[in-house]
């Protein structure tokens, strides 16, 4: 797939999880000519981040240390970014399935990372911003929970039903949610780990949510794509494999 860009004349991109494989291949698809607000944990890594945007042709790039659980400090991240239009969701943690089951410690870590601050960002987005697109990343891991990764499916499959009602929240308004169901993503992120069945790139991603955008932009309403679309039949297969069968199947 080629790379998709979308030209858009105004208003400044809020990236959150700036060193996020998938967040930064949006970013880049959507920069030129812009003022991009950059939030991550790691300031050490801010450098990298701003010559990569503005590489792609970002007017000005603005790095802001962020803590995703710090829930208290994404009402006044979001107010302090002028001119919002385009705000990428893009933090997230895959965390450790093992020890989860047995640390309620790191089952709770994942749980507040992937759903419950992906929740409250959402809020305060959807509340501040008038008009544009937010992005928000879903995953077929959480279609149906898996026992090999049921923490982390159980945050994506709450993140996504947060994102359908949240969709018909904003429908009638200039605010749009654009919500990614990608399969198996290889990056960072799963570095190690053996891909899956339709396993897709950022780029491929990146891509895919970006015309989707696109194409809210021209219905005038949020949309929720499949990355890649054939996955949308293999979600439907899932529901039907039988439950004796389904706990053996691998991430």
């Amino acid at each position: 797939m080629g790379r998709a860009r979308r030209e858009m004349s105004d208003g400044t991109i809020l990236l959150l999880g700036a060193t996020s494989d998938i967040g930064g291949e949006v970013a880049t698809r959507l920069c030129a000519g812009r003022d991009v607000v950059a939030a991550l944990r790691n300031v050490a890594v801010q450098g990298a981040v701003e010559k990569r945007l503005i590489d792609a042709g970002a007017r000005s790039v603005r790095v802001v240390e962020f803590e995703a659980t710090d829930l208290a400090s994404h009402r006044a991240l979001v107010e302090s970014v002028e001119y919002l239009t385009t705000a990428i969701v893009a933090f997230g943690i895959l965390g450790d399935q093992a020890r989860a089951e047995q640390n309620e410690g790191e089952a709770v870590r994942i749980a507040e990372v992937d759903y419950l601050a992906q929740v409250s960002m959402l809020t305060v987005l959807a509340d501040a911003m008038e008009r544009g697109e937010i992005f928000a990343f879903s995953s077929i891991a959480g279609w149906r929970a898996r026992r090999a990764n049921y923490v982390y499916g159980s945050t994506k499959a709450g993140l996504d039903a947060f994102c359908q009602g949240l969709a018909d929240r904003l429908h009638g308004s200039a605010l749009h949610l654009i919500t990614a169901r990608p399969g198996f993503v290889i990056g960072s992120m799963t570095a190690g780990m053996k891909p899956a069945v339709m396993s897709v790139t950022p780029d491929q991603v990146a891509d895919s949510v970006v015309e989707a955008a696109g194409r809210a932009t021209a219905r005038g309403r949020s949309v929720t794509v499949w990355i890649p679309r054939p996955l949308a039949v293999l979600a439907m297969v899932m529901r039907l494999v039988p439950r004796p069968i389904w706990r053996h199947m691998p991430r």
